[in-house]
């Protein structure tokens, strides 16, 4: 079989779209007609895209010079954090960004736990939060 006339033909029929739309059957689809109701993605394909996403996302810190003189685990913190938040949510933990510019971890975390974030996510935040103050993977 012609695998390549066959998939020309099928981006052509389908079309690229590359962001979640409703189909003429009204399923969620996103690419070349991937039905991600009923098909969805598999693992290896969430890995590849969380993978992408990290990377965005450290690209911007980074460009940003958040991540700075920040050893892994501190920048590990500030990729979780912009990753769940995006980056605007991010920037508006203004003290705790002053305090990681500044070393001073046991400050940053404190203003972590001191939000909005670490109520709706506590678990989350206390882990973050010990892997900020002391440098290390949780």
């Amino acid at each position: 079989m012609n695998y390549q006339s066959t998939i020309n033909q099928l981006k052509r029929h389908e079309g690229l779209k590359l962001k979640p739309y409703k189909c003429t059957a009204g399923k969620l689809t996103i690419g070349y007609g991937r039905n991600l109701e009923d098909k969805g993605i598999n693992k290896s394909e969430a890995e590849e895209m969380l993978l992408r996403d990290i990377c965005e996302v450290e690209e911007r810190l980074f460009d940003a010079g958040m991540l700075d003189s920040q050893n892994d685990a501190r920048k590990a913190v500030l990729i979780n954090m912009a990753f769940q938040l995006g980056f605007n949510g991010l920037l508006g933990f203004k003290n705790m960004l002053e305090a990681v510019r500044r070393h001073e971890y046991e400050l940053a975390g404190k203003e972590m736990l001191n939000s909005r974030w670490a109520m709706q996510t506590p678990n989350r935040a206390k882990e973050l939060y010990d892997q900020m103050v002391t440098g290390e993977f949780q």
